[in-house]
């Protein structure tokens, strides 16, 4: 530490102040070793089992969060289960991000874990600013040693260092301040709108230079992975931001973020259909991570809209073509049944597509095995019709979408969306935003301008297989029959939508998958362990379009 910081651990019935003086003079350290790798600091007595004590958690913790405010990372290393990673992250904490004075509070401890809070004030070049944040830690016996010990993790030190790799740092930020703003004008940030928040930095980072911005001073975690990106902590000085602008729509991003917010782990994207911008992507939780456009899960019966399209340009169904919808059906050598075991006797491909019979669309494939195509057909619709497995470039991190060749029983559970094929929300909305546009435009958040990048391309669809589309996911939509009528029932007109649930073998219950269009704007939303796609997903895809 610097000679003269002022370091102090205060809270419960102890409070520590040191200013350039070892904690030794305080009796602190007499007989505190820790570690599991310190073997001439062990007593002879046999190693103490069983869980640690609510005496020696407060302790342990106490000393530990001592020798990390004091500067002295080989103590508080020493004190942890971990010293040879935890010693070197001690000392970047206050080396790396140029903490120069901290104190840090213990909270109550819940079991063998303590809450604490940490100011401290960070300095660089003559700039200084006051630094505060919740962690917390958790006190483990050692295996070897038997003793107290903190489980050591990054997330001690910060809760946002969720990997060995994550670092802090503090200087003059890597790239310009950015004020990204909405098709409007009207500017976006994190504190608004959470889940924009990796999409942000991540624009910053790839665009801040180009927008016309100066750097600052900040206090960052650096990643440690390029393909993820850094997040600022705190701002010591402000550069001077340049002007972004990104095609969401302020007013859809809030009812995006709104909904999702109903349900514990959600997702959802929306896409104007005769452009291919997006207008909103929300997640619930808003973290670090973007599913709603980096996920990658089975799309469910949605994949019914490629499913039928394909048919449509294999000469297998029209929409008005008879279908055979049975309780079940075996294909591979697999069993395939539709919900509760419904059937429709004398049904239309649109029926079946509004009802979601499932062996409807298996059992209408049959005839591409003569032509050797079962297992690349669907794929094939997918890439050049949808460009689902293309590279999308839409200017931040996204999924791509992937509907490979496949073999035995997952070519069927293809057809409805399981098996290999995997998506995300904004794959699954551009689904929709394809029918309703008659052709795929590959999705994107900024202008093509600012990097030239190249968008990805599909011939449009037919005449015949976009009408087609669009009849039958508006019968979905408004049928009273329809899987997707209730969650549709307020949604302005033109409009259709389909459902979809995925199961996935270590949940309970299915996600819940709703994609719907109304005018010029398309969603797409999943739910996790949602049920059925218009119990969940359904209402998040209604309210985001409705405010479209």
């Amino acid at each position: 530490m610097r000679s003269g910081a002022k370091v102090a651990i205060v809270g419960g019935v102890f409070a520590v102040v040191a200013g350039g003086v070892g904690y030794g003079g305080y009796n602190l350290w007499n007989g505190i070793t820790g570690g599991e790798t310190s073997p001439e600091s062990r007593s002879e007595a046999a190693p103490k089992t069983g869980p640690v004590t609510a005496e020696e958690v407060t302790t342990t913790a106490r000393d530990f969060l001592a020798a990390w405010a004091a500067g002295e990372p080989e103590k508080a290393g020493q004190l942890t289960n971990d010293p040879v990673t935890a010693e070197p992250a001690v000392a970047a904490y206050r080396e790396g991000a140029s903490v120069t004075e901290t104190t840090i509070t213990p909270g109550a401890p819940v079991g063998a874990k303590v809450p604490f809070t940490v100011k401290a004030t960070v300095t660089y070049k003559g700039v200084s600013k006051p630094w505060s944040y919740a962690s917390e830690l958790t006190v483990v016996r050692g295996t070897t040693t038997g003793r107290p010990l903190v489980k050591w993790a990054p997330s001690v030190l910060h809760p946002k260092l969720t990997t060995a790799e994550a670092t802090l740092r503090t200087g003059e930020a890597e790239t310009a301040s950015v004020k990204a703003v909405d098709r409007n004008g009207d500017e976006l940030t994190a504190e608004k709108y959470p889940s924009l928040r990796p999409i942000l930095d991540t624009l910053r980072e790839r665009y801040g230079a180009k927008a016309g911005g100066t750097t600052g001073i900040e206090t960052w975690i650096d990643s440690g992975n390029e393909t993820v990106a850094d997040s600022t902590l705190l701002v010591l000085s402000k550069g001077k931001p340049g002007t972004l602008k990104t095609t969401i729509d302020a007013d859809v991003q809030a009812a995006a973020e709104k909904a999702v917010k109903t349900y514990g782990n959600a997702s959802v994207a929306a896409i104007e259909p005769s452009t291919g911008a997006i207008r909103a992507v929300a997640n619930s939780p808003a973290t670090e991570y973007n599913i709603a456009f980096q996920g990658q899960q089975a799309p469910g019966s949605t994949m019914k809209i490629v499913t039928a399209a394909m048919m449509m340009q294999n000469s297998l169904a029209t929409p008005n073509s008879k279908v055979e919808c049975p309780p079940d059906v075996v294909s591979r050598s697999q069993t395939f049944e539709n919900l509760d075991r419904f059937s429709i006797p004398d049904g239309t491909l649109t029926e079946a597509f509004r009802r979601s019979c499932n062996t409807a669309f298996i059992k209408a494939i049959s005839p591409l095995a003569d032509k050797n195509i079962a297992d690349t057909a669907l794929g094939t619709t997918a890439r050049d019709s949808f460009g689902i497995g293309q590279v999308w470039k839409v200017g931040v991190p996204a999924s791509d979408g992937s509907v490979p060749e496949s073999a035995g029983s997952d070519t069927p559970a293809s057809y409805i969306g399981q098996g290999k094929i995997t998506m995300s929300a904004l794959n699954v909305a551009s689904l929709s935003a394809t029918v309703k546009n008659g052709g795929f435009l590959q999705p994107y958040l900024v202008a093509r301008s600012l990097d030239d990048r190249e968008f990805a391309k599909a011939a449009p669809l037919s005449s015949e297989v976009a009408l087609g589309l669009q009849k039958m996911m508006n019968a979905a939509a408004t049928a009273s029959d329809g899987t997707a009528r209730e969650a549709m029932a307020g949604v302005p007109f033109p409009k259709g939508a389909k459902t979809g649930s995925a199961e996935v073998d270590s949940q309970g219950k299915s996600n819940s998958w709703f994609t719907g269009y109304s005018g010029d704007l398309a969603a797409a939303a999943v739910v996790q362990e949602g049920g059925h796609g218009s119990d969940a997903a359904g209402p998040v895809v209604a309210a985001v379009l409705k405010a479209g």
